[in-house]
């Protein structure tokens, strides 16, 4: 190979792992990327510590915590001074760079092209949602263009058929629900829509009338299929350039998705597991070992220094995140079983999570009206529907007083407040109650989504 290796990277929002058949579901949703990855490794526990979109990819795109960047918030627009990007570090490697649907976000600096695609509504010729092929209509001709030139290159796309709204075309949208979506005995919808906050912004794209979530939820799944067929063009592609053996692949997420689970209905807010638990994988044709699957936990920091690791690149900066390859590679990496987690766009909590135990701590009244405290055994409780916060008061103060530990020690480290201690949810000040916070948050429909994307 006469140059360095290239990187095709497929950033995919909102995909939760466990709805991947790569990782055991038992729906057939991603049979390509399965495939694919045979060729590569697989990393069974990667976290996304800091959600949402902008504070997971600033983590994915940085190798740094949510110290190390300052993004904690959808809304902000910039990570801390000083802090360079993936796009960045490469274009001091002489790579050229194109970013496809990801322009404006504050880890979506440094690529040398933009491109955009339709992202997000239904086509008006059907009512479904084409976004996955939407990208491939200008992501193949640009990989074409790409390979053409002399410079290793960097191909960034931002995938968003998981994201809401759930609206794959034919025939995706019936793959994995043929039963009743509209049995007026079934109310468990009713609750979804009388969620005021979400509650038509959900009715917006859901058939009028449904009353299955399961239907909503194979809608999901559907998408991800669809986003997976269309994946497959891509990955057809590259063979046929011939460029396999010169491109380092890789598939990974900013954060999971809420369904039906928590009260947080189809999206990916609460830092419950669905949230948190995120695809990486890395495919690099007779580079890297076939079929290895690595347990040890990871968060979306370590993307970035592993990915450099791959490519043979020393930056020289000072990385939170940490290479997985020695692990790749049958050697040691310290493990880091836990981690501090956050959110602060529809809640803004923060907690500390254990192979065991998670602990959330509210920092303002949320609009779910939940408690302050929570606390769930994830040995005995993995789906977190028992709150086990008063009856376990003295590991509430443990986990408390660690992740206090940890903030006070990074905060030293950066010279720089937490930056959820400085983010708020309303007008520069903290929701007063519950009630305040579920009158003050609202999306309407899908062009309101769209709208605080891009805020």
């Amino acid at each position: 190979m006469s140059k360095k290796p290239n990187l095709l990277f497929f950033g995919i929002d909102s995909l939760r792992r466990d709805h991947m058949s790569l990782y055991g579901y038992e729906r057939l949703t991603t049979p390509h990327i399965a495939k694919y990855c045979e060729g590569g490794v697989t990393f069974e526990n990667c976290f996304s510590a800091h959600i949402p979109t902008t504070p997971g990819y600033s983590n994915m795109l940085t190798g740094r915590d949510v110290f190390g960047t300052g993004v904690v918030a959808l809304g902000q627009r910039a990570i801390v001074d000083g802090v360079p990007v993936l796009a960045e570090m490469l274009r001091k490697e002489g790579y050229e760079s194109t970013c496809i649907g990801f322009e404006g976000n504050a880890a979506g600096r440094g690529y040398d092209n933009y491109i955009s695609f339709p992202g997000w509504g239904p086509d008006h010729s059907d009512g479904r949602a084409h976004k996955a092929q939407n990208l491939n209509d200008v992501a193949i001709p640009e990989l074409e263009r790409l390979a053409k030139g002399d410079k290793p290159f960097f191909l960034f796309m931002r995938h968003m058929d998981p994201h809401s709204p759930y609206l794959s075309p034919e025939p995706f949208m019936h793959m994995f629900f043929q039963g009743d979506a509209f049995d007026p005995k079934d109310k468990r919808m009713q609750k979804v829509y009388d969620f005021k906050p979400f509650g038509d912004y959900i009715g917006s794209w859901v058939p009028k009338g449904c009353t299955n979530p399961d239907y909503v939820i194979a809608q999901y799944d559907g998408s991800v299929a669809y986003m997976d067929s269309c994946i497959q063009a891509i990955l057809e592609k590259l063979q046929a350039l011939g460029l396999e053996e010169d491109t380092i692949v890789v598939f990974v997420s900013d954060h999971g998705e809420t369904l039906y689970d928590h009260d947080c209905y189809f999206d990916h807010h609460g830092m419950y597991e669905p949230t948190l638990v995120v695809p990486f994988a890395v495919v690099w044709k007779n580079h890297l070992p076939c079929g290895v699957r690595v347990k040890d936990y990871m968060q979306l920091k370590d993307v970035t220094p592993t990915l450099l690791d791959i490519m043979g690149i020393d930056t020289g900066l000072p990385f939170d995140g940490r290479s997985m390859m020695p692990l790749v590679c049958g050697g040691e990496r310290e493990p880091e079983p836990e981690f501090y987690i956050t959110e602060c766009t529809w809640m803004r909590k923060h907690g500390w999570r254990t192979p065991e135990w998670k602990l959330i701590r509210s920092l303002e009244p949320d609009f779910h009206f939940k408690p302050m405290v929570e606390l769930y055994n994830l040995i005995k409780d993995p789906k977190e529907n028992n709150n086990v916060a008063e009856e376990y008061p003295e590991v509430v103060e443990l986990l408390t007083k660690r992740m206090n530990d940890w903030i006070e020690k990074r905060t030293k480290e950066t010279g720089r407040p937490n930056p959820i201690d400085v983010n708020f949810l309303k007008d520069g000040r903290p929701f007063a109650s519950s009630q305040e916070a579920y009158e003050g948050k609202y999306i309407g429909g899908i062009a309101d989504a769209v709208k605080l994307q891009k805020k």
